[in-house]
């Protein structure tokens, strides 16, 4: 076998495994959002992790096949992972705030704010990653600002701050990641 059999062979096995790998971390993903169990999230963590040591080792290019499917599967990872990884960072931040019916933050006056933060965040996510993804890094800027923008009226109370800026860069940390693994991995 000569060397450059070896490196096509050598290329196919970490091909296969990042893809399995990002499967993998994918189908935890969707566990995770779905049944709200910190060892799935976890496990979803560490998958990941390692996806984007294997991504490192590859000497070539994705062939087309794996780029559809590292593609589909970071964006699942991103969106649907982001939720449980920023719920569990969230609950290891704050100090029992109550939540309210539809998900937000009730405050001392009783009313709930930043309702729908769930929603918000997965449609973040598939912006921030997609852009990434697309190559288009600088519809980051935008989305945050939307984003600011249209919880400015909320943020006065500081308990709420506080969660908005915790959960809005981990979700986004999150979504990064994931988005730089699919360009690490078919760079």
């Amino acid at each position: 076998m000569n060397a450059a059999s070896s490196l096509l062979l050598l290329a196919t096995v970490g091909w296969g495994l990042l893809t399995l790998l990002v499967a993998a971390a994918a189908t935890a993903a969707v566990l995770a959002h779905r049944l709200r169990r910190p060892v799935i999230t976890a496990t979803t963590i560490g998958l990941t992790i390692a996806a984007l040591v294997v991504a490192a080792l590859p000497p070539v290019p994705a062939p087309a096949p794996f780029d559809a499917v590292l593609t589909v599967g970071c964006l699942v990872i991103a969106v649907a992972g982001g939720s449980p990884v920023t719920r569990t960072l969230l609950d290891r931040v704050t100090f029992g705030e109550a939540e309210g019916a539809h998900g937000g933050l009730l405050v001392a006056d009783g009313r709930e704010l930043l309702r729908g933060g769930e929603v918000i965040g997965l449609l973040e996510r598939l912006a921030v990653a997609g852009a990434i993804v697309a190559g288009f890094p600088d519809a980051l800027a935008v989305i945050i600002a939307i984003k600011g923008v249209g919880r400015f009226t909320e943020l006065e109370a500081p308990e709420a701050r506080e969660r908005f800026i915790i959960g809005t860069l981990v979700s986004l940390i999150w979504a990064c990641v994931c988005a730089g693994l699919f360009r690490f991995a078919v760079a």
